[in-house]
């Protein structure tokens, strides 16, 4: 072999020796980019279990004495049976007022399942009053109906409850909302026409996740 041959040879071989170390060298880097990526990945899932479990736990505090889990609802609601008469909203005048003890307790307890969680940043809780009216055209005007009457029976609630020392919107980790649907809402008694058992309010309790950093 001469030596210009000899000289291009270990030159060209240099030149492939140089590209495949580079080569090897990405690989490397790629490949240790990817083993981080999906020890992320893995991290990001046992939070998201983690997240599960705790929501878990928390639907389990909910005290079954009151509350019931309706799965076509996705949520808690609670059991007593309370109704007014027609056009009333005034909680003292329920027509069963032997349920006022009943009612706040209720509030009382789900104070203290809310409590419960209260360290947790993953755990929220979602409480919605909401004021129903049965289906029978009641409308005194545009500021009087049943829309209106719906409403101020959840309001009451919440006044109730206040008055009682449990006031809700002070947790930390509860978001309440006071809401009226008038003579619609989920779930209704049927047949809905004139059913005095949707002059009511319904409770709902929803934990949702807090964000996780």
């Amino acid at each position: 072999m001469s030596k210009k041959k000899s000289d291009f040879f270990w030159t060209s071989y240099s030149d492939l020796m140089t590209s495949l170390f580079f080569i090897m060298l990405v690989l490397f880097v790629l490949i240790i980019v990817v083993m981080r990526s999906d020890q992320e990945k893995m991290k990001i899932k046992l939070k998201e279990f983690e997240k599960i479990e705790e929501i878990k736990k928390s639907l389990n505090e909910i005290d079954s004495n009151y509350f019931e889990y309706r799965p076509e609802y996705k949520k808690h609601i609670l059991k007593l049976s309370v109704e007014y008469p027609k056009s009333g909203f005034d909680i003292n005048k329920i027509t069963e007022p032997s349920l006022l003890p009943s009612i706040e307790k209720t509030g009382w307890v789900i104070k203290q399942t809310i409590e419960k969680f209260k360290h947790s940043d993953q755990i929220k809780y979602l409480v919605i009053i909401e004021g129903q009216a049965s289906k029978d055209g009641y409308n005194v005007d545009d500021h009087f109906n049943n829309d209106v009457l719906s409403y101020l029976r959840a309001l009451n609630l919440k006044k109730f409850w206040i008055s009682k020392g449990i006031n809700l919107d002070e947790l930390e980790n509860c978001e309440l909302i006071i809401a009226g649907s008038g003579e619609g809402g989920e779930p209704r008694e049927q047949p809905d026409f004139n059913n005095k058992k949707n002059q009511r309010f319904l409770i709902h309790i929803i934990p949702k996740t807090g964000t996780i950093q």
